[in-house]
């Protein structure tokens, strides 16, 4: 790996690896081999006296959501069950529950949870899964027996309604109407869901929601339902701002204050939503963006189901103080920053794809454009969490370039990309980018065609640090976030002034331009010499990786001493190491405001202290 491969690479992607761990685990569980499948197969005991019926209960284009009901019968309680069915190629169950699923193959089969085997006569038990792909089940059995139950795998779901118009919009109410679906069996009735939840069932083609609160946000989407109750694909959303009040948006005069909330930081960092609450940090913030998606197949994708939206928690873990149901349809880090919404309703919350170990994805989806954004869309606007969702972010390491893998789509790719996500996700949610701060000449903000694709996104987010760091082992020491060059850089360009003015000299508006601050330090050892320069002999050791070390650490186990274009630094013993404070990031908020930026972001809220220190400096120096 040579030493510019790196630069780019954030604090904390690489654990990600954590969270593709746990998917490949939940994987293999899906994939055992043919003989223990047939074990789990044998019938428990005849299907006579039983019935398996299926249900397709949502789609979002590039997968769905299926559900299996065992009834009984018969006269006679039934002990256990096991259904096995075959799904065309390219239709596979992806997560389950209260079930064990298992394959071979096309060959599907669900057997009981240790808790609802037994099904007492004329009783029923379901269980859930969500799926990839288009087709339908065929060639269903109950413990060894045809299932016999009705099903209705052959009905199609029925088609998205038309994407919904607003009128009559008063400080509590608002109409909404919408063009029918089609169904090849016949449109039942339609269900209105506002901020993603079902507020209403009717027969029609309009709804008056009422009730509402003056001055706030709202979005409204429409799915149908046939009459085998089978629900289609949710419509395109309208968003309404209700009259009166003080509004949801922050003025736009308002700089931004955004952080990045990673999935996998529930896991070894201990880190959850409910932390943004307790440090005082949720309430100084204007944007959070949820990172990462995964950008696979050239598709927009989950990261880690579990994270996202299957893990519980208790009462005493949750935001809002209320405890997790086994069932919910969402739980996990979406459902807590729902609740912290809920808390702070001006707050918005962007889903953001790709990161340092996703990237690679991005070179198939330049290809074609619009269908990554149409698998973007429906992830993102998912009826089970669009209200959580305000837009979208793709952070690309690197377009036209290389990060830890290289791409060579040509210096238009990014701006295809991001003008196709700006057509599907429209003007009433965000479109915003991380891209990155290389200002060397013939460098990778030269390679890619930032400026003309500017005009798609509401701001870019310049990742103005790991400029330098224990990626070159021998040094020099250098500060890895310098907000000015400095007599004895290491790399002329690798700092945030030079980036912001060569984006400007692009003719990027810096209206469009945040500058990024690591909450984190990198750091050498073997280094004698205390300022900026000295040799070193690798990484100071991290907690999570070699080189690197969270600013709640770094400030009391190895305090700053120093600062060298803007950026504190320090030695201990051995150890010398660069990393932001309170008192640094004043000076740069003063930039920001003297450079007429959009504001500031940064990675990661996890790296802050318990009472948010670097979060509250960003606000009252943007205030």
């Amino acid at each position: 790996m040579t030493t510019e491969t790196p630069r780019r690479r954030r604090f904390g992607l690489g654990l990600a690896t954590t969270t593709r761990t746990r998917a490949i685990a939940g994987l293999t569980a899906l994939l055992l081999p043919l003989a223990a499948m047939v074990g789990l197969a044998t019938p428990a005991q005849a299907a006579t006296s039983a019935t398996a019926t299926y249900l397709k209960k949502t789609d979002w284009g590039t997968g769905f959501e299926g559900q299996w009901t065992v009834q009984n019968t018969g006269t006679t309680a039934l002990s256990s069950w096991t259904i096995e069915w075959d799904f065309p190629s390219g239709t596979s169950v992806t997560s389950a529950w209260d079930a064990t699923v298992t394959s071979s193959g096309t060959h599907w089969t669900a057997k009981n949870a240790g808790y609802n085997g037994t099904v007492a006569p004329g009783a029923s038990v379901s269980f859930g899964f969500n799926g990839a792909g288009a087709g339908a089940p065929t060639g269903c059995k109950l413990n060894g027996a045809s299932c016999d139950g009705g099903s209705v795998p052959g009905d199609n779901a029925p088609s998205a309604p038309g994407t919904p118009t607003a009128s009559n919009i008063t400080d509590t109410g608002v109409k909404i109407s919408w063009t029918a679906a089609t169904d090849d069996k016949g449109i039942k009735n339609y269900d209105v869901l506002r901020n993603g939840n079902k507020v209403a069932t009717v027969t029609g083609l309009t709804y008056t929601d009422s009730a509402l609160t003056a001055g706030t946000d709202y979005s409204y989407t429409v799915q149908a339902r046939d009459t085998a109750d089978q629900t289609g694909p949710v419509s395109a959303s309208v968003s309404v701002h209700t009259t009166g009040g003080g509004g949801g948006n922050p003025d736009p005069g308002t700089k931004v204050k955004l952080g990045y909330f990673t999935e996998w930081g529930v896991y070894d960092r201990n880190y959850h939503v409910k932390n943004l609450e307790t440090s005082g940090s949720a309430a100084k913030i204007t944007h959070i963006n949820y990172s990462f998606g995964n950008v696979a197949g050239g598709q927009c994708a989950i990261g880690d189901a579990y994270a996202a939206y299957q893990k519980t928690y208790d009462a005493a873990s949750s935001v809002d103080g209320t405890a997790d149901t086994w069932d919910q349809p969402v739980a996990g880090n979406i459902n807590q920053l729902r609740e912290l919404k809920k808390k702070h309703p001006g707050l918005k919350v962007i889903w953001s794809f790709g990161g340092w170990t996703w990237s690679g994805g991005f070179t198939q989806a330049a290809q074609n454009p619009t269908a990554f954004a149409n698998s973007c869309y429906n992830l993102v606007e998912d009826p089970r969490w669009a209200d959580v969702f305000d837009g979208i972010d793709i952070d690309w390491e690197y377009p036209n370039a290389c990060g830890l893998s290289c791409d060579s789509s040509g210096a238009s790719a990014f701006k295809n990309v991001v003008s196709a996500l700006r057509t599907r996700f429209g003007s009433s949610n965000l479109v915003t980018a991380a891209i990155t701060a290389d200002a060397s000449s013939g460098g990778k903000i030269d390679a890619a065609d930032y400026a003309s694709a500017a005009q798609y996104v509401d701001w870019y987010n310049v990742m103005t640090y790991d400029f330098f760091g224990a990626f070159d082992a021998d040094g020099p020491t250098a500060p890895h976030s310098p907000l000015t060059s400095y007599s004895g850089i290491p790399q002329e360009g690798f700092n945030t002034d030079a980036a912001i003015t060569k984006l400007k000299s692009k003719g990027i508006a810096g209206s469009k331009l945040n500058i990024g601050i690591g909450f984190y330090g990198r750091g050498w050892t073997g280094v004698t010499q205390a300022t900026p320069g000295g040799t070193a002999t690798g990484p100071a050791p991290g907690k999570y990786e070699q080189g690197i070390e969270d600013y709640k650490v770094l400030k009391t186990s190895c305090p700053a001493t120093g600062t060298i274009a803007g950026t504190a630094y320090a030695k201990c013993g051995s150890n010398w190491w660069s990393y932001d404070t309170p008192a640094t990031i004043a000076g740069k908020m003063t930039y920001v405001k003297n450079q007429g930026l959009k504001g500031a972001f940064f990675w990661e809220f996890s790296g802050d202290t318990s009472n948010g220190e670097l979060v509250s400096a960003i606000a009252s120096g943007l205030s």
